[in-house]
């Protein structure tokens, strides 16, 4: 039994809004840690294919502790879970400042990996638990604001950073950071932790797919998440690459640009939860924000070179808008359509597809960028985001 279906709940349940402050907060961090290495690519001289190594390694492992995150959060507790989670983002960023070398970004991605995979089904699992069914679109989508706030301080400081200190110093700053934060979870949890903790049976790759192929709508989510996460990879983390290399932009142009498109992906997470619990169904919302970010990445691909910087902004918030903004109604109509008592572990099942879409987009793009250009995977991403956008506006169930 995982934590949402305890028995015997608690008559007074603890406040909600901390642990949707610290759930945030603990995706901001790990933000923060996933697209450093992007953003600081250009000081540092990290390639394509080092960046492609770093997200490959960190996508992989996280795939894999995704599935046991809801559970973790049902044997330890879902701030227990966090503080490991803090860890393992400091831990990561000292490897990265350790070299360039693909040691040391294997070592970072398989680190931060251990971090991106179980926050968002621990996290699930206790607001799931705090919040009613109709708070969850909005809170869920508040929570997903995290990896914004995090890639748009990421964008902002850490080229300034590496310009003003060393191309390092944004490093040892988040590292900084994650260990705060490890020490403010461990102090929410004697609250929050009771709330999640049971004994829950082990939950793997099997039960996973056991799981999605009962459920046909939760094995269409699982598929959607493939090119959705891929193409929210195309901008959070190789977009500075991108910009400088073929768009003829500025280290810190690029990193403004990248924060608008972060910004878009702020509005989007608050907003779009907001339309999906007044205005419009979250299936149909789903495929339409899927046409959006394609149409978004295959105008950025074709014409981002002949814009001037504000209507670039303006694109990659727009891309932001979809490509980074679909995740929070995404996720709350997960909890919505997952089996009583099972949100933890749905939402770790759905999150295989998503990790497969991490995984696959880098690969895809530095294969892509080998034989062509960037520009040319940003178009082919953004097709499979419009083919799983589609399927959602087909189907009549």
């Amino acid at each position: 039994m995982v934590a949402e279906a305890m028995p015997g709940p608690l008559a007074t349940l603890p406040p909600l809004r901390p642990a949707l402050a610290g759930m945030t907060l603990l995706q901001a961090l790990v933000a923060l840690g996933l697209f450093a290495p992007g953003v600081l690519a250009p000081r540092l001289g990290i390639d394509a294919a080092g960046l492609g190594l770093f997200t490959t390694a960190g996508f992989a492992v996280g795939m894999a502790a995704s599935l046991a995150g809801g559970v973790l959060a049902g044997r330890l507790g879902a701030f227990r879970v966090a503080s490991f989670c803090a860890l393992a983002v400091a831990v990561s960023m000292l490897c990265a400042l350790a070299g360039n070398g693909p040691a040391a970004l294997l070592a970072a991605g398989i680190v931060i990996g251990l971090a991106c995979g179980p926050e968002t089904p621990a996290s699930a699992a206790i607001l799931g638990r705090l919040a009613s069914a109709a708070q969850r679109p909005m809170v869920f989508s508040i929570r997903q604001t995290g990896n914004q706030l995090g890639a748009m301080a990421g964008s902002l400081a850490l080229p300034v950073l590496a310009t003003a200190l060393d191309p390092r110093a944004g490093y040892a700053a988040i590292a900084v950071l994650a260990l705060a934060g490890a020490l403010l979870f461990d102090r929410m949890r004697p609250v929050y932790d009771p709330l999640t903790r049971s004994a829950g049976p082990r939950f793997g790759l099997l039960a996973a797919c056991r799981l999605l192929r009962g459920d046909r709508t939760l094995r269409r989510m699982a598929l959607a998440a493939f090119p959705y996460s891929a193409s929210q990879l195309t901008l959070n983390g190789f977009f500075v690459v991108f910009a400088v290399a073929e768009l003829g932009l500025e280290h810190v142009a690029a990193g403004l640009a990248l924060a608008a498109g972060q910004a878009g992906g702020l509005v989007g997470r608050l907003g779009w939860g907001m339309v999906a619990t007044r205005w419009m169904a979250p299936r149909l919302l789903v495929g339409l924000l899927g046409l959006g970010m394609a149409a978004a990445s295959t105008l950025l691909a074709l014409a981002g070179a002949t814009l001037p910087l504000p209507a670039l902004g303006l694109v990659t918030f727009l891309f932001g808008l979809t490509a980074s903004g679909w995740n929070g109604v995404f996720l709350a109509e997960v909890a919505r359509l997952a089996p009583a008592g099972r949100i933890g572990e749905a939402t770790g099942a759905v999150m295989v597809g998503g990790f497969a879409g991490l995984i696959a987009g880098p690969i895809l793009l530095v294969a892509i960028a080998a034989v062509s250009t960037l520009s040319v995977g940003y178009l082919v991403v953004g097709l499979l985001a419009a083919l799983a956008g589609l399927s959602f506006l087909a189907d009549r169930s």
